[in-house]
């Protein structure tokens, strides 16, 4: 399903940009780190429109669960923290419910 990748690709961003302000504002980092994840913060809000739906709420809280995935894949791959059982757990379940809200029969 295309807005799997949609959603993939705009928590890349998020978390990316999410990321270099916290950098710059807890790791003390220099303030250039905000130009790169001012632009990841922008591919993200542009990417998400990209997912075919015709209600914006629903899209956004049908991603929450591509972000907590993509957010624990973040806390392994940058940050070097394995995720635990309970990591994995609240993932499942947000899952569970991103799987819900984009799959169910809506009525408008």
């Amino acid at each position: 399903m295309l807005s799997f990748v949609f959603f993939f690709i705009a928590a890349l961003g998020e978390i990316a940009g999410c990321y270099a302000f916290w950098a710059w504002l807890r790791l003390g980092k220099s303030i250039l780190w905000l130009i790169p994840g001012t632009i990841a913060l922008m591919i993200f809000a542009s990417i998400l429109t990209r997912v075919d739906a015709s209600n914006a709420g629903r899209i956004y809280a049908a991603y929450g669960g591509i972000y907590v995935l993509s957010s624990l894949f973040w806390l392994w791959l940058v940050e070097g923290v394995k995720p635990d059982k309970w990591d994995l757990l609240g993932v499942s379940v947000c899952l569970v419910g991103t799987s819900i809200i984009l799959l169910s029969s809506h009525q408008n």
